[in-house]
């Protein structure tokens, strides 16, 4: 008759299945902490005074381009935009900036300076990937007036940019 021996613990399935559970909880839970600790809220926002006190200011460029009647037909291809204001042209031919706000990724805003040709159309080239949802905000240097819309690009039409 044979006896037969126990297995040596380190072989056997059991006791490492009950070690790689919390071993791997840890790690992630260590993970988690990490990133935590360490990664960035762009999103979040410190001073909400401060942002208040921005909103309002916002809330009259976008009355004062009310006011004014600013009305355009944006178009953005793959490397230019074009913009043609319907109403409201400014009189001096200024360049105007228009800005290009990443909704979810803040990283990927840019903005571009539009410059009026002979016609009295306002372009610009693009260096930058316009793929996704933006918001754009066209406005002058002095920041009198603001007029801005939430779109997906790429768009094969042009569309309506107005306060």
């Amino acid at each position: 008759m044979k006896s037969e021996l126990p297995k040596i613990w380190y072989k056997q399935f059991w006791p490492w299945f009950l070690i790689i559970v919390p071993v791997t909880s840890m790690i992630l839970s260590f993970t988690m902490m990490n990133l935590a600790f360490n990664g960035e809220d762009s999103m979040v926002i410190d001073d909400y005074y401060k942002e208040g006190k921005g909103i309002n200011l916002k809330i009259q460029k976008l009355q004062q381009a009310k006011n004014l009647n600013i009305v355009t037909k944006t178009q953005v291809f793959t490397d230019y935009v074009e913009v043609t204001f319907i109403s409201g042209s400014p009189e001096n031919g200024e360049a105007l900036t228009l800005d290009f706000l990443h909704a979810t990724q803040k990283f990927k805003d840019f903005s571009v300076t539009l410059i009026r040709d002979a016609n009295g159309i306002y372009r610009a080239p693009l260096n930058n990937n316009v793929l996704g949802k933006w918001q754009l905000s066209l406005h002058p240097f002095d920041g009198s007036w603001k007029i801005q819309k939430m779109v997906a690009l790429p768009q094969t039409n042009a569309f309506d940019l107005k306060p």
